[in-house]
């Protein structure tokens, strides 16, 4: 079992299906919990879970923190206070196709960024596994009729995506810089921090507007699932992935956020796959497989 968790590709694929869940229970309790109760909540649940594994490599390594802060605020910044919080905003207005879609962008922003600012190249096999898989995502989000792509009408809710899907980009990006030295989990425990002094103010500013949580069984578990999964387990997950593979490669993995999603919307909400879901996913799977072969 530890051999199975030191694979990095298995580590992403976890990731992903806890963050398409993620996309799920942010979508299906919108008018539940507001988008910032969401992120405030979400991460002091994981904060919580931290905590423990982070202090005990606090006092040896605090110089190397200090030392690292700026790297470490942005990340805070990018991936605890930025990403989810622009994503929650977004489901309140978009919807879920439109979603899918300008999440499958990710890993094109993030070559993008990787090559213009880190002068990461491709090979072409590797972008050919890249546009292949995009399309595979393309595929399952238009419903195999490129139609729906031509009418697909950006709202502000798209707009927030827009936002989410480059803060993740410059992100994963970013990792690079990671102050070398520190523990994992001291590290996620200070982009934590980071992440919920800025989303305090944001949080105590909704709650001022009079949105609050409609508090229930099924909000406080929702609440759980994404503290748990997508935040303390996706994140652990994600930053090993990027840090063994590359921000380039571990970013393809998003292209499966479609994949999972379909199956999840089977399993929960009974809709039955059709063709063009089993035609996308195989594109999908094609394409990680020509990027990530040696």
């Amino acid at each position: 079992m530890k051999k199975l968790f030191a694979n990095p590709y298995l580590l992403l694929i976890l990731t992903v299906l806890f963050w398409s869940g993620n996309m799920v229970v942010g979508r299906g309790i919108r008018d539940d919990v507001p988008p910032l109760s969401m992120a405030f909540w979400r991460w002091f649940i994981a904060f919580a879970l931290i905590l423990p594994l982070a202090l005990p490599h606090l006092k040896t390594q605090w110089p190397l923190l200090k030392k690292g802060w700026k790297p470490l605020t942005v990340l805070g910044l990018l991936g605890i206070g930025g990403y989810n919080t622009f994503a929650y905003i977004a489901l309140q207005d978009t919807s879920a196709t439109n979603a899918n879609l300008l999440n499958s962008f990710v890993p094109i922003a993030t070559i993008a960024i990787s090559w213009a600012f880190l002068g990461k190249q491709l090979r072409p096999v590797e972008g050919a596994g890249v546009l292949i898989s995009l399309c595979g995502a393309l595929t399952i989000v238009s419903r195999g009729d490129l139609a729906v792509l031509a009418h697909l009408n950006l709202n502000v809710g798209d707009i927030w995506m827009l936002v989410a899907v480059l803060d993740w980009a410059i992100y994963t990006v970013a990792l690079a810089w990671r102050p070398a030295g520190v523990h994992p989990m001291l590290m996620l425990g200070a982009t934590t921090v980071i992440g919920l002094c800025a989303l305090g103010p944001a949080y105590a500013w909704e709650l001022a507007q009079g949105r609050t949580m409609n508090i229930h069984l099924g909000s406080l578990s929702a609440l759980v699932y994404v503290g748990i999964f997508p935040s303390f387990l996706g994140y652990i997950f994600y930053n090993k992935g990027v840090a063994e593979v590359g921000a380039s490669k571990a970013s393809l993995f998003i292209h499966l956020m479609p994949v999972f999603g379909t199956l999840l919307s089977f399993m929960f909400l009974g809709e039955v796959p059709l063709w063009y879901h089993y035609f996308g996913i195989g594109l999908i799977f094609t394409g990680i497989w020509l990027t990530t072969k040696k």
